[in-house]
């Protein structure tokens, strides 16, 4: 698969992402040539650039972001594809930091549908470090937690690892976020327990939910919990959806939330 990359004209080499992280980012979604969820998405951008205190160009509009994905990805031909889309403050000192101009970058990683399963995917727990529940743990920002979690799982031989926040109850994986089915229930931590706001989550969520498919309840999971679970999924806005095939010794079946995402791949 091809990856393909869009750098604006205005670049600066030394940018405030670089020097601090100061950037958000958000995942757009292309389908059959189509850009999907694109709304969602966008309210989702917006606020999580307005969470930062981003000054946000007028020209920052839903057809904005259309056209240019139209031009720089679709007319490209790219089928089925999530884009990683970067907006970061460019260089300004502290007096100008709130009007700091901004730029952006995005990246662009085909895929077979990014509403399908990608695969599946072996977790375990870090203690080692927690995660924060406020108002920017549910937000793409620079996380060093997530930095380290990932070399750790690289090094463990882990594909990713359940991350707990202060309270010890899980919050979210490094990627994103776990849905535990029990019965006929899905569980999911709650955004005050520092979980993403993910609108491809929501997308599945509201459809599960409207079609009565299985329960939903946003709840406080305690740490081993998972493991009384029949099914798990991950969530990514940035990988996909992975089914959780092993945590530690416990194996998870799949059958019903592959018969869910089969349902809801099926309405767009």
């Amino acid at each position: 698969m091809q990856k393909l990359q869009y750098i604006e004209d205005n670049l600066q080499t030394v940018n405030r992402a670089f020097l601090y992280g100061d950037a958000v980012k958000v995942s757009f979604f292309v389908r059959n040539n189509t850009l999907i969820m694109a709304e969602e998405v966008y309210f989702f951008l917006m606020a999580s650039m307005r969470k930062m205190r981003f000054d946000i160009p007028l020209s920052y509009t839903l057809e904005f972001f259309q056209e240019l994905f139209q031009k720089e990805v679709l007319e490209k031909n790219i089928q089925n594809a999530i884009i990683d889309f970067m907006v970061y403050r460019e260089e300004a000192d502290q007096a100008n930091l709130p009007k700091a101009k901004t730029s952006f970058y995005f990246e662009v990683k085909e895929v077979s549908d990014p509403l399908a399963i990608q695969g599946t995917i072996e977790l375990d727990m870090i203690k080692e470090i927690n995660v924060n529940a406020n108002l920017l743990s549910n937000i793409k920002v620079h996380c060093p937690e997530n930095i380290y979690a990932s070399i750790y799982a690289r090094d463990n031989d882990l594909d990713d690892l359940i991350l707990l926040n202060p309270s010890k109850r899980i919050a979210r994986s490094i990627f994103g976020n776990l849905l535990f089915l029990q019965d006929n229930v899905i569980k999911i931590p709650k955004q005050t327990e520092g979980a993403y706001i993910s609108p491809l989550m929501e997308s599945f969520v509201t459809f599960v939910h409207k079609n009565k498919l299985a329960e939903i309840e946003e709840a406080e999971i305690i740490a081993f919990e998972s493991q009384k679970s029949d099914e798990i999924i991950r969530i990514s806005d940035e990988k996909g959806i992975h089914i959780v095939s092993k945590i530690r010794s416990k194996s998870f079946d799949s059958t019903r939330f592959t018969e869910m995402l089969d349902a809801w791949k099926l309405s767009f």
